[in-house]
């Protein structure tokens, strides 16, 4: 399975179309190389040459607007996971958190990044690369959460750098309960719901992106 968000800057001019860029140019340079290659081939390398395909579709993108690739400015954050073994890949702030097989524990592999400044992070964008973080878990993953950094202050103990595990067991609850197989509707409904409902959004005024998944 793979699971991608991406957030663009506030400031930046096209950060919506960024995040899509971001988002498509992944999942397809990713498909590819599955398509072609096993899973346990996959380096830190290669995805190094993944982004740089990225940052080269946002550049051209750029040019042919008539701006700079920084007024696309967006984040990235990815999860790969087989039955055996699963990777983390992260650019800037949002989060992946995940539960292993056999465990009740839910880890966070790459931590938000926080620039020099309040409100600051890394962007696929960044010049003259970006702060790219590549986890490899040799576990199975059971369940798997990926946000955007809308939410972060709500999910994630900042002073314990841990995740706040009641707040995922009680996300993923209804799913684990489900019979179904794929994107659930219903559930995903309820959850657009939440997190554009006052609880959520009188504590952030910022994207709000949420994935949640379990393994069948």
């Amino acid at each position: 399975m793979i699971a991608v968000v991406s957030d663009g800057a506030g400031s930046a001019v096209r950060a919506d179309i960024g995040s899509k860029i971001v988002c498509l140019y992944f999942l397809r340079a990713c498909k590819r190389f599955l398509a072609l290659h096993p899973f346990s081939s996959l380096t830190e390398e290669i995805v190094w040459d993944w982004i740089d395909g990225i940052r080269e579709a946002i550049n051209f993108k750029a040019e042919s607007e008539g701006l700079r690739p920084r007024d696309f400015a967006a984040t990235l954050v990815a999860v790969i996971i087989t039955p055996t073994f699963s990777i983390v890949i992260h650019i800037g702030d949002g989060a992946a958190v995940l539960k292993r097989s056999g465990t009740e524990l839910w880890e966070v592999p790459s931590w938000p990044y926080q620039g020099e400044y309040a409100s600051t992070t890394s962007f696929v964008t960044d010049d003259p690369q970006p702060r790219l973080t590549v986890v490899f878990v040799d576990d199975p993953v059971d369940e798997f959460a990926l946000f955007s950094d809308g939410i972060e202050r709500m999910v994630l103990d900042q002073a314990a750098k841990a995740a706040h595990a009641p707040f995922f067991d009680r996300m993923l609850a209804p799913l684990k309960a489900s019979d179904g197989v794929g994107n659930n509707e219903v559930l995903s409904a309820a959850l657009q719901s939440y997190l554009d409902g006052p609880s959520v959004c009188d504590r952030t005024d910022d994207d709000k992106t949420l994935i949640l998944a379990v393994r069948i």
